[in-house]
Protein backbone atom coordinates (compact mmCIF):
# COMPACT_ATOMS: atom_id res chain seq x y z
CA UNK A 1 0.00 0.00 0.00
CA UNK A 2 1.37 3.38 -0.98
CA UNK A 3 1.89 5.85 1.78
CA UNK A 4 1.57 9.55 1.07
CA UNK A 5 3.46 11.94 3.33
CA UNK A 6 2.52 15.61 3.50
CA UNK A 7 5.11 17.58 1.57
CA UNK A 8 5.47 14.96 -1.19
CA UNK A 9 2.21 15.70 -2.98
CA UNK A 10 0.19 18.85 -3.62
CA UNK A 11 -3.09 17.21 -2.48
CA UNK A 12 -5.22 19.58 -4.57
CA UNK A 13 -6.69 16.56 -6.33
CA UNK A 14 -7.60 14.47 -3.29
CA UNK A 15 -11.33 14.51 -3.92
CA UNK A 16 -11.19 10.73 -4.38
CA UNK A 17 -10.15 10.30 -0.73
CA UNK A 18 -13.63 9.59 0.53
CA UNK A 19 -13.21 6.18 2.14
CA UNK A 20 -10.74 3.47 3.12
CA UNK A 21 -8.17 6.09 4.05
CA UNK A 22 -5.87 6.36 7.05
CA UNK A 23 -4.99 9.83 8.30
CA UNK A 24 -2.10 9.98 10.78
CA UNK A 25 -2.07 12.77 13.34
CA UNK A 26 0.61 13.86 15.77
CA UNK A 27 -1.04 14.44 19.13
CA UNK A 28 0.84 16.69 21.56
CA UNK A 29 -0.52 17.05 25.07
CA UNK A 30 0.40 18.30 28.53
CA UNK A 31 -0.77 16.08 31.39
CA UNK A 32 0.10 18.37 34.31
CA UNK A 33 -0.88 22.04 33.92
CA UNK A 34 1.85 23.01 36.41
CA UNK A 35 4.53 21.50 34.15
CA UNK A 36 3.67 22.86 30.71
CA UNK A 37 7.19 22.21 29.41
CA UNK A 38 6.61 18.44 29.70
CA UNK A 39 4.88 17.70 26.39
CA UNK A 40 3.88 14.14 25.50
CA UNK A 41 3.61 13.06 21.85
CA UNK A 42 1.66 10.17 20.38
CA UNK A 43 0.70 9.17 16.84
CA UNK A 44 -3.05 8.78 16.44
CA UNK A 45 -4.79 7.14 13.49
CA UNK A 46 -8.10 8.16 11.89
CA UNK A 47 -9.39 5.39 9.62
CA UNK A 48 -12.20 6.55 7.33
CA UNK A 49 -14.66 4.15 5.72
CA UNK A 50 -17.98 4.59 3.94
CA UNK A 51 -19.86 3.61 7.14
CA UNK A 52 -17.87 5.73 9.54
CA UNK A 53 -14.48 6.44 11.07
CA UNK A 54 -12.35 5.15 13.94
CA UNK A 55 -9.71 7.06 15.90
CA UNK A 56 -7.13 5.45 18.17
CA UNK A 57 -3.48 5.35 19.26
CA UNK A 58 -1.11 3.57 16.90
CA UNK A 59 1.14 2.41 19.77
CA UNK A 60 -1.73 1.16 21.92
CA UNK A 61 -3.20 -0.77 18.97
CA UNK A 62 0.15 -2.52 18.41
CA UNK A 63 0.40 -3.43 22.09
CA UNK A 64 -3.17 -4.77 22.19
CA UNK A 65 -2.52 -6.84 19.07
CA UNK A 66 0.67 -8.32 20.53
CA UNK A 67 -1.01 -9.15 23.85
CA UNK A 68 -4.02 -10.72 22.13
CA UNK A 69 -1.77 -12.92 20.00
CA UNK A 70 0.26 -14.01 23.05
CA UNK A 71 -2.86 -14.83 25.09
CA UNK A 72 -4.28 -16.92 22.23
CA UNK A 73 -0.95 -18.71 21.87
CA UNK A 74 -0.81 -19.63 25.57
CA UNK A 75 -4.48 -20.65 25.74
CA UNK A 76 -4.11 -22.86 22.66
CA UNK A 77 -1.07 -24.52 24.25
CA UNK A 78 -3.23 -25.53 27.22
CA UNK A 79 -1.86 -23.03 29.72
CA UNK A 80 -4.21 -21.95 32.53
CA UNK A 81 -1.88 -19.24 33.90
CA UNK A 82 -1.42 -16.47 31.35
CA UNK A 83 2.02 -14.85 31.56
CA UNK A 84 2.45 -11.53 29.76
CA UNK A 85 5.82 -10.73 31.31
CA UNK A 86 8.16 -9.11 28.80
CA UNK A 87 5.44 -7.42 26.76
CA UNK A 88 6.03 -3.69 26.97
CA UNK A 89 2.96 -1.46 27.19
CA UNK A 90 3.16 1.11 24.42
CA UNK A 91 1.26 4.38 24.26
CA UNK A 92 -0.49 6.51 26.87
CA UNK A 93 -3.73 7.35 25.03
CA UNK A 94 -6.03 4.48 25.89
CA UNK A 95 -9.35 5.78 24.54
CA UNK A 96 -10.92 5.14 21.13
CA UNK A 97 -13.47 7.19 19.21
CA UNK A 98 -15.92 5.96 16.62
CA UNK A 99 -18.17 8.08 14.37
CA UNK A 100 -21.03 6.52 12.43
CA UNK A 101 -21.97 8.08 9.08
CA UNK A 102 -24.04 9.79 7.82
CA UNK A 103 -25.39 11.24 11.10
CA UNK A 104 -21.94 11.35 12.77
CA UNK A 105 -23.11 9.68 15.96
CA UNK A 106 -20.01 9.69 18.19
CA UNK A 107 -19.19 6.84 20.56
CA UNK A 108 -16.25 7.03 22.97
CA UNK A 109 -14.61 3.87 24.33
CA UNK A 110 -12.43 3.75 27.46
CA UNK A 111 -11.35 1.27 30.12
CA UNK A 112 -11.45 2.14 33.82
CA UNK A 113 -10.85 -0.21 36.72
CA UNK A 114 -11.20 -3.40 34.69
CA UNK A 115 -14.44 -2.26 33.03
CA UNK A 116 -14.85 -0.93 29.51
CA UNK A 117 -17.32 1.84 28.76
CA UNK A 118 -18.99 3.11 25.60
CA UNK A 119 -20.14 6.71 25.96
CA UNK A 120 -22.52 8.25 23.43
CA UNK A 121 -21.57 11.89 22.82
CA UNK A 122 -24.43 14.36 23.14
CA UNK A 123 -22.62 17.72 23.15
CA UNK A 124 -22.72 19.91 20.04
CA UNK A 125 -19.78 21.42 18.20
CA UNK A 126 -21.04 24.81 17.07
CA UNK A 127 -18.35 25.88 14.61
CA UNK A 128 -17.69 29.45 13.58
CA UNK A 129 -15.95 29.50 10.19
CA UNK A 130 -13.57 32.41 9.72
CA UNK A 131 -11.99 33.85 6.53
CA UNK A 132 -8.41 33.33 7.78
CA UNK A 133 -6.26 30.89 5.84
CA UNK A 134 -2.97 29.25 6.67
CA UNK A 135 -0.68 26.66 5.14
CA UNK A 136 -0.51 23.44 7.15
CA UNK A 137 2.29 21.40 5.61
CA UNK A 138 1.54 21.67 1.88
CA UNK A 139 -2.18 22.20 2.43
CA UNK A 140 -3.97 25.54 2.37
CA UNK A 141 -6.42 25.40 5.26
CA UNK A 142 -9.19 27.63 6.57
CA UNK A 143 -9.78 28.60 10.19
CA UNK A 144 -12.73 27.71 12.39
CA UNK A 145 -13.39 27.91 16.13
CA UNK A 146 -15.67 26.27 18.67
CA UNK A 147 -16.06 25.62 22.38
CA UNK A 148 -16.19 21.94 23.29
CA UNK A 149 -15.72 19.87 26.45
CA UNK A 150 -14.59 22.78 28.57
CA UNK A 151 -12.03 24.16 26.11
CA UNK A 152 -11.88 26.74 23.32
CA UNK A 153 -10.56 25.21 20.09
CA UNK A 154 -9.01 26.61 16.92
CA UNK A 155 -9.22 24.31 13.91
CA UNK A 156 -7.89 24.37 10.36
CA UNK A 157 -9.78 22.42 7.71
CA UNK A 158 -9.20 21.67 4.01
CA UNK A 159 -12.25 21.75 1.75
CA UNK A 160 -10.31 19.96 -1.03
CA UNK A 161 -10.44 16.83 1.16
CA UNK A 162 -14.25 16.44 1.28
CA UNK A 163 -14.47 14.49 4.53
CA UNK A 164 -16.38 16.24 7.32
CA UNK A 165 -14.32 14.50 9.96
CA UNK A 166 -11.21 15.01 12.03
CA UNK A 167 -9.20 13.77 15.02
CA UNK A 168 -10.81 12.69 18.29
CA UNK A 169 -14.54 13.62 18.42
CA UNK A 170 -14.19 16.63 16.15
CA UNK A 171 -16.28 16.77 12.98
CA UNK A 172 -18.81 18.88 11.10
CA UNK A 173 -16.63 21.26 9.07
CA UNK A 174 -16.86 21.31 5.24
CA UNK A 175 -13.57 19.47 4.84
CA UNK A 176 -11.07 17.38 6.78
CA UNK A 177 -9.67 18.95 9.95
CA UNK A 178 -5.90 18.89 9.44
CA UNK A 179 -4.96 20.76 12.62
CA UNK A 180 -6.75 21.62 15.84
CA UNK A 181 -5.40 23.12 19.05
CA UNK A 182 -6.96 24.37 22.25
CA UNK A 183 -6.48 27.97 23.32
CA UNK A 184 -4.01 27.05 26.07
CA UNK A 185 -1.87 25.16 23.51
CA UNK A 186 -1.76 22.14 25.79
CA UNK A 187 -3.64 19.79 23.43
CA UNK A 188 -3.12 19.74 19.66
CA UNK A 189 -3.52 17.40 16.71
CA UNK A 190 -1.80 17.91 13.36
CA UNK A 191 -2.07 15.80 10.22
CA UNK A 192 1.22 14.15 9.28
CA UNK A 193 0.34 11.55 6.68
CA UNK A 194 -2.29 9.93 4.48
CA UNK A 195 -2.34 6.28 3.51
CA UNK A 196 -4.70 4.39 1.24
CA UNK A 197 -6.11 1.29 2.93
CA UNK A 198 -6.90 -1.89 1.05
CA UNK A 199 -10.28 -1.81 -0.70
CA UNK A 200 -11.32 -4.96 1.18
CA UNK A 201 -10.61 -3.40 4.58
CA UNK A 202 -13.99 -3.21 6.32
CA UNK A 203 -15.37 -1.05 9.10
CA UNK A 204 -15.78 -3.15 12.25
CA UNK A 205 -17.21 -1.38 15.26
CA UNK A 206 -15.16 -1.29 18.46
CA UNK A 207 -18.27 -2.43 20.31
CA UNK A 208 -18.22 -5.74 18.41
CA UNK A 209 -14.65 -6.72 19.29
CA UNK A 210 -13.95 -9.70 21.54
CA UNK A 211 -13.80 -8.78 25.22
CA UNK A 212 -13.93 -10.67 28.51
CA UNK A 213 -16.39 -8.36 30.28
CA UNK A 214 -19.59 -6.86 28.93
CA UNK A 215 -19.33 -3.39 27.44
CA UNK A 216 -21.07 -0.81 29.64
CA UNK A 217 -23.05 1.78 27.65
CA UNK A 218 -23.52 5.18 29.30
CA UNK A 219 -24.61 8.66 28.36
CA UNK A 220 -22.29 11.63 29.01
CA UNK A 221 -23.80 12.51 32.40
CA UNK A 222 -23.54 8.99 33.82
CA UNK A 223 -20.02 8.57 32.47
CA UNK A 224 -18.88 11.75 34.19
CA UNK A 225 -20.09 10.33 37.51
CA UNK A 226 -18.36 6.99 36.81
CA UNK A 227 -15.14 8.80 35.90
CA UNK A 228 -15.12 10.94 39.05
CA UNK A 229 -15.94 7.87 41.17
CA UNK A 230 -12.98 6.03 39.65
CA UNK A 231 -10.62 8.93 40.29
CA UNK A 232 -11.76 9.07 43.91
CA UNK A 233 -11.82 5.31 44.46
CA UNK A 234 -9.94 3.18 41.87
CA UNK A 235 -10.57 -0.03 43.86
CA UNK A 236 -14.37 0.33 43.97
CA UNK A 237 -14.95 -2.22 41.21
CA UNK A 238 -12.67 -4.82 42.80
CA UNK A 239 -14.37 -4.41 46.19
CA UNK A 240 -17.81 -4.81 44.62
CA UNK A 241 -16.67 -8.06 43.00
CA UNK A 242 -15.33 -9.32 46.32
CA UNK A 243 -18.54 -8.42 48.19
CA UNK A 244 -20.59 -10.35 45.63
CA UNK A 245 -18.63 -13.50 46.44
CA UNK A 246 -16.20 -13.37 43.53
CA UNK A 247 -12.76 -14.62 44.58
CA UNK A 248 -9.95 -12.60 43.04
CA UNK A 249 -6.49 -14.19 42.96
CA UNK A 250 -3.31 -13.47 41.05
CA UNK A 251 0.19 -14.91 40.82
CA UNK A 252 3.46 -13.10 40.23
CA UNK A 253 6.05 -14.02 37.58
CA UNK A 254 7.48 -16.69 39.91
CA UNK A 255 4.11 -18.34 40.42
CA UNK A 256 3.68 -17.14 43.98
CA UNK A 257 0.29 -15.82 45.19
CA UNK A 258 -0.07 -12.03 45.18
CA UNK A 259 -1.22 -10.32 48.37
CA UNK A 260 -4.39 -8.77 46.92
CA UNK A 261 -4.97 -6.47 49.90
CA UNK A 262 -1.49 -4.98 49.62
CA UNK A 263 -1.78 -4.75 45.84
CA UNK A 264 -5.05 -2.78 46.11
CA UNK A 265 -3.59 -0.40 48.70
CA UNK A 266 -0.55 0.20 46.50
CA UNK A 267 -2.79 0.73 43.49
CA UNK A 268 -4.95 3.26 45.32
CA UNK A 269 -1.90 5.21 46.55
CA UNK A 270 -0.42 5.26 43.05
CA UNK A 271 -3.71 6.35 41.47
CA UNK A 272 -4.06 9.25 43.90
CA UNK A 273 -0.60 10.48 42.88
CA UNK A 274 -1.48 10.04 39.21
CA UNK A 275 -4.69 12.05 39.68
CA UNK A 276 -2.79 14.98 41.16
CA UNK A 277 -0.69 15.28 38.00
CA UNK A 278 -3.47 14.32 35.58
CA UNK A 279 -5.21 17.69 35.99
CA UNK A 280 -5.13 18.94 32.41
CA UNK A 281 -7.63 16.57 30.77
CA UNK A 282 -8.51 17.03 27.12
CA UNK A 283 -12.13 17.21 28.31
CA UNK A 284 -11.80 19.66 31.18
CA UNK A 285 -15.51 19.66 31.91
CA UNK A 286 -15.16 16.15 33.33
CA UNK A 287 -13.58 17.74 36.40
CA UNK A 288 -16.19 20.47 36.84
Amino acid sequence: MKKIIIGMLSFLSITAYAQNQRFSYEYKFVIDSTEKDKVETEIMLLNVFSKGSQFYSQAVAKTDSTMSAEISKQVNSGSTNINLKGIALGGRVRHQVEKNYPDYLVNYFIKMGGEEYMVTESRNQDWKILPDKEKIGELMAQKATCNFAGRSWIAWFVAEIPIQDGPYKFHGLPGLIVKIEDQTKSHSYELKGIKKLSEDTEFKSFKDKTRYNSLIALDQKKFKKAYLDFRADPNKGARQMASSGTVISMKDASGNPVDMSKMMKDREKKQIEVNKKNNNLLELDLLK
